[in-house]
Parts: C-alpha cells; sequence; structure tokens
C-alpha cells in the first residue's frame, strides 16, 4: 500500500490547503483496516452459513472471527470517518466543542460522512449480533446486514451525477462483497486450521474452494468494469493509475491460477486415491494446506494494498458534476447523455448493461445446465424442453435488463412499462416450467454434517412458513396485482427512477411476484397447496381482469405520472402520450401470456385426468375389478331388498 500510494501520488501533498500527512496517510490506512475488518466479518459469516456444522466447535469460533472482525471494521469506518473529515475540510484535530460540532454536521448533513457513520453503525449491531446470534438460519439476516455495511462504501466509489453512475455502483459494490467473501474466508480457514483435523480440512477446504472460485470470477468481472470506468481508454493505462490496475490485475490472474492449483492439486494430495474422506497423514496435509495459505494471501496482500491505494489516487476520466450549462435536463436527471431516438431497430441493439443481472443470469444457466449434466452422467432423464425453457427466461431477463428496454426505460413511461409487462409476465412463463428447485433437489449432492449446503438451503427456503403463505395462490394473486396500484401510486415510483438501489429492488420484486403468480398456476415445483384446475383458470381469468383494469386507467387517465421526470425527457415526445402507449401496453401485452398459460392449465388439466384414468385402469386390472364387482353386489342388495319390501 505504501509503495503503491508514493508511486500513484495518492498520499502526496496538496497544492493548496494541505491537510497534513497524518490525514494523506492516515485515510487509505484506515481504509485498509476497513477492508480487511470487512473481509473476516463477511468471509467467516459466508463459512459458517456454507461450509461448517453447528454440531462442531468450528462455528462457534467463525462466528467469533466475524464479530472480531466486525468490531475492527466498526473502530476502522469510524477512524476513517474523522480522518475523511480532516482532509476535506483541512481542519486540524482538535479536542474542543468547536471541532465536535462541525465534525458532527459532517457526520450527519455531509453525504460522504453520512456514509461513514451508517457503516460504522451498521458494523457496530453486526458486531453484537455475532455474539447473540447463533442460530443458523437467523444467521442468514445477521449476513445480509453485514453486506448492507459495504452499500454506503459503494455508493461513495463514483460521484452521483457523473456518468457511468450506477454501473460503477454496482461493480464496486460486486467488487467488495465477493473480494471480502474470498480473502475473509481463507483468513476464518487459518484461524480454524487448529479446530479441523485431516479429513475435516479437507472436506472445509473444498467448499471454500467453491467460494473462492465464484468469488475470482465476480471481482475479475466487476474490477474490469470499475477499471474501464475510470481509465477511459487503453491509452490510459500508461498513467500511474493505470499501472496500478495492471498490479492490481496482476495479483488477481496469479490467485485465479493458485485456486485452480488448490482445486486440482492441493485438495487431491490431502486426500487419498479413491476415497473422499481419509485424509493423508497429518505432516503432509499441514504442509500443502501452509503453502496454498502462505502464497495466497501474499497476493492477497498486494492486491489489498494496492485497492487500498487506488482509492486515493487519480483517476484519468475525471469526475465531472459541475452540472455544466450544456447538460439536458434528462442528463441532469440521470447522470447519463440522451441515447438516440428510440425505434425498433435501437430496442434491439441499445445497450445498457446491469453487472449485477448479467451475473446472476450467466451463474443461472450455468449451474442449471451443471445440474442437468450430473443428472444425465447418472442416467437420470430431465426433459429437454425444462432446461431450452430456463435458458430462454434468463437470456430474455438479461436483455430486459441490459438491452435496449433498459436503456430507455429512465427516459419513456412506455419502456419502462414494457419492462415490467416482461418481467413480470414474460420471463416468469418461461422460468416456472423449468423447475430449479426440482433439479436442485435432485442434482445437488445432500450434506450428512449437519452443515447447509446448495441443496439444504433452498429447501429450507421452499419449506418455510414465509415461502407457505406467499406461495398460496390467492396470496400470490393479490401480490401480483394490487403491487401495480402500490407501486406507481406511491412514492415508491419515484423511488426506483432515482436510486439505483431501488431500481434493483423493483426489478427483483416484479420478478418474484410474477414468479409466484405462474408458479401458482402451472407450477412443477413442490408447493404446500395447488389449487384444482378449475379453480386455477377461475384465479386467473380474474387476476388479469384486475391487470386489464389498470392498463385501462393508465391509458384513460389525463395525469401525468413522474411530472417533473417523464415531462423532462425525450425527444419532443409527448409524455401524456407516451404514458397512454404504456397504459396500452400493460393492457395488451398480458394477454399473450395468459393466453399461453390458460393452454398451459388446459394441457395439464387434460394430461392430470389421463393419468387417473390409467391409474384406476392399472388398479382395476391389478384387482380384478373388485371395486366394480363390490359396487354392483351392493345395487342388487339394494334392488332384493326393495323387492322383498313390496
Amino acid at each position: 500500500m505504501i509503495a503503491a500510494l508514493a508511486f500513484g501520488g495518492g498520499a502526496a501533498p496538496y497544492p493548496i490547503q494541505d491537510p497534513g500527512p497524518v490525514a494523506r496517510w492516515g485515510v487509505p490506512v484506515a481504509k485498509l483496516f476497513v477492508n480487511l475488518g470487512a473481509a473476516g466479518m463477511i468471509g467467516a459469516l459466508v463459512m459458517a452459513l456454507w461450509a461448517l456444522s453447528p454440531k462442531q466447535r468450528e462455528f462457534d469460533l467463525a462466528l467469533d472471527v466475524a464479530a472480531a472482525s466486525a468490531a475492527v471494521l466498526t473502530v476502522a469506518s469510524a477512524a476513517t470517518g474523522v480522518l475523511t473529515f480532516l482532509l476535506v475540510t483541512g481542519a486540524p484535530f482538535e479536542l474542543s466543542d468547536r471541532f465536535g460540532s462541525q465534525l458532527g454536521q459532517f457526520a450527519t448533513s455531509i453525504e460522504l460522512g453520512q456514509a461513514w457513520l451508517t457503516t460504522t453503525l451498521v458494523a457496530a449491531a453486526v458486531t453484537v449480533l455475532c455474539f447473540a446470534v447463533r442460530n443458523h438460519t437467523a444467521l442468514v439476516f445477521v449476513g445480509v446486514l453485514a453486506v448492507v455495511a459495504l452499500v454506503p462504501m459503494a455508493q461513495q466509489g463514483h460521484a452521483a451525477g457523473t456518468a457511468g453512475h450506477s454501473e460503477a455502483v454496482t461493480a464496486l459494490g460486486l467488487h467488495l462483497v465477493f473480494a471480502a467473501a474470498w480473502l475473509g474466508g481463507l483468513l476464518t480457514l487459518v484461524l480454524l486450521r487448529s479446530r479441523l483435523s485431516g479429513d475435516r480440512l479437507a472436506i472445509v477446504l473444498a467448499r471454500y474452494s467453491t467460494v473462492a472460485l465464484v468469488s475470482f470470477i465476480v471481482v475479475a468481472i466487476s474490477g474490469y468494469a470499475s477499471a474501464a470506468l475510470r481509465i477511459g481508454s487503453w491509452s490510459q493505462l500508461a498513467t500511474g493509475y493505470g499501472l496500478l490496475v495492471l498490479a492490481k490485475v496482476a495479483a488477481l490472474v496469479a490467485l485465479g491460477l493458485f485456486g485452480a492449483a488448490q482445486r486440482r492439486v492441493m485438495i487431491g494430495r490431502m486426500l487419498r486415491p479413491g476415497s473422499a474422506q481419509v485424509a493423508r497423514p497429518a505432516a503432509s496435509a499441514t504442509r500443502a494446506f501452509w503453502l496454498l495459505v502462505v502464497v495466497e494471501l501474499a497476493f492477497m496482500g498486494i492486491a489489498s494494498g494496492v485497492a487500498a491505494a487506488l482509492a486515493r489516487t487519480a483517476t484519468p476520466v475525471a469526475e465531472d458534476v459541475s452540472g455544466g450549462l450544456a447538460r439536458t435536463p434528462a442528463e441532469l436527471l440521470t447522470g447519463e447523455p440522451l441515447p438516440p431516438p428510440p425505434d425498433v431497430l435501437r430496442y434491439l441493439t441499445e445497450w445498457s448493461p446491469d453487472l449485477l443481472w448479467l451475473l446472476a443470469c450467466g451463474f443461472g444457466i450455468f449451474f442449471y445446465v451443471a445440474g442437468v449434466i450430473r443428472l444425465r452422467r447418472r442416467a437420470d432423464a430431465w426433459p429437454v424442453y425444462r432446461t431450452v425453457l430456463w435458458i430462454s427466461g434468463l437470456l430474455l431477463l438479461a436483455w430486459v435488463t441490459s438491452g435496449g428496454v433498459s436503456a430507455y426505460e429512465e427516459y419513456l413511461f412506455s419502456a419502462h412499462m414494457l419492462a415490467h409487462m416482461i418481467l413480470t409476465m414474460g420471463v416468469p412463463v418461461l422460468l416456472v416450467p423449468g423447475a430449479p428447485v426440482t433439479l436442485a433437489a435432485r442434482a445437488i449432492r445432500s450434506r450428512k454434517d449437519g452443515s447447509r449446503g446448495g441443496r439444504e438451503w433452498i429447501l429450507l427456503a421452499v419449506h418455510s412458513k414465509f415461502a407457505s403463505i406467499i406461495a398460496n395462490p390467492i396470496v400470490a394473486a393479490v401480490l401480483f396485482a394490487g403491487s401495480l396500484y402500490v407501486f406507481y401510486y406511491s412514492p415508491l415510483f419515484r423511488w426506483t427512477m432515482e436510486d439505483h438501489i431501488g431500481h434493483t429492488w423493483m426489478v427483483t420484486h416484479f420478478l418474484i411476484t410474477g414468479y409466484l403468480f405462474v408458479q401458482s398456476l402451472i407450477g412443477i415445483d413442490p408447493v404446500p397447496y395447488r389449487l384444482p384446475y378449475p379453480f386455477r383458470l377461475v384465479l386467473l381469468l380474474g387476476t388479469m381482469a384486475f391487470h386489464a383494469f389498470f392498463g385501462l386507467s393508465i391509458m384513460m387517465g389525463t395525469g401525468l405520472l413522474l411530472a417533473d421526470w417523464y415531462g423532462a425527457m425525450g425527444w419532443g415526445t409527448d409524455a401524456l402520450a407516451d404514458q397512454q402507449l404504456g397504459g396500452g401496453i400493460a393492457w395488451s401485452i398480458g394477454e399473450i401470456p395468459t393466453v399461453a398459460l390458460a393452454i398451459t392449465v388446459a394441457i395439464q388439466w387434460a394430461r392430470s385426468d389421463a393419468k387417473e384414468t390409467k391409474r384406476r385402469d392399472r388398479h382395476a386390472d391389478r384387482t380384478g375389478e373388485a371395486e366394480l364387482e363390490s359396487y354392483n353386489a351392493q345395487l342388487a342388495a339394494l334392488a332384493a331388498r326393495d323387492g322383498r319390501g313390496e
């Protein structure tokens, strides 16, 4: 870190109002401890949730590591906030009421100070919860809170109102979280080494290796996206910032190579051939483990130090937040230049990448195909149409979140409504028949040591009380149709336009509510309760009528939704006419998925009747028509009794 700061000039004296060496060098040093504390906190929680067993002492020790790391993060983030105040104001540090008042105003009224105050408070809460919460399921929420602590850091990494702000926030957020899981997981393994016997060490190390592989992919892609936004062109790689980026890339590539060696060589050396549970002698296993750890930590140290220095090094592409007179109203609101006027071709060719959803779709396709291949290798059948529909659904999701629709939805209400309808109706109709839960239950190996892997967490979520409530057909229909009115006629709509986190929440909400509704109608995966087929058709028609009424209300409306947003956009487009077009999209585009759902329900109904008929025929063949003969005998007895009575 010191070498990178000296090389890139990140701690050089200011030409005007220099804050002094304590602030200039103290901020990157404090941020380095922020990164290390966050890594230990998130990495230890990931290992506890994914790799370790609550039945073993290792689990509690990992939570102790998480608590201690969260405490380090708390102190380091508080120190960073104070040093940042000294850096941006140039005020000398002193123990006085005036200094305390200025620092308090910075922490509560200025966005940069609020970010570090939020990180400090959230990290303190995680510290307490890691000591207090030892329930395996409840720790998921502690882990989510730990990730939330990094959100303010991601949001301040690129100035709001500048081009590429949303992409930069997403890339930096992903980079921070997965780098923390990668480094923190390895640090947790080092601290737990004495509690892991030879066979247990190999098993846990193999599970960590999966986390490291996924983290490597995400860190590499998100790091490239962040560097591309800040460097701008290949020629800028010769600058001090560019050379530091190259040094970090070299360390990352080395880490990737050692990760591959770990999966292929190291773990194999720690286990005897032909058995995944019998360890080699302790001395050999220990040498292999420490060789791996020392090499990986060395390169992680290089990457972490350079990363801390890069945060203080001037980027080749300057962040312009001046809001000059040449900026259009659309650019002032969104931070992005107005795209070319829309047409059908541009909807198909424009590109506005959302790294989060691109990675989610890519991993979704990869793991689904890997599960299918595993089933085929053991001669288990899996219908081809399910794989085709699943991949098609995720490709459609990638296009909606990163293609032409995404490029225009901030500027045109009609594009926004098109994205909404595809997310709630189009994508789920393709994903639900893919039966991902059924595939996971069949393809992922179950664990016997009390820890929870992918299969255990998925089945736990599906069979939870909360899932049984929201998966109820009536509840799913209410969420699907009712959220339309709650979303568009409440402050939520504005939040999703102005805040990238709000936009991500919107996509997630639309996707989940649509998936639950479609699952209740044509789902293959197990659910607590399903309506009979006739009532499914009634539910579909009733919900879609409610949906159509919403579209008509938008079409016939004369008031502009978010008038100060959509009214300032466009290329001379009539905003009200575009909004009415969006209402027409909401009313009409639901017809195609509705027809597809109705046909699918009818086909499933017919197949269910056919299966029931075959079942009864087979039962009759096995019992020699015993039920029919018993019924006929009962009728004959009744007739004979009536005859005797007469």
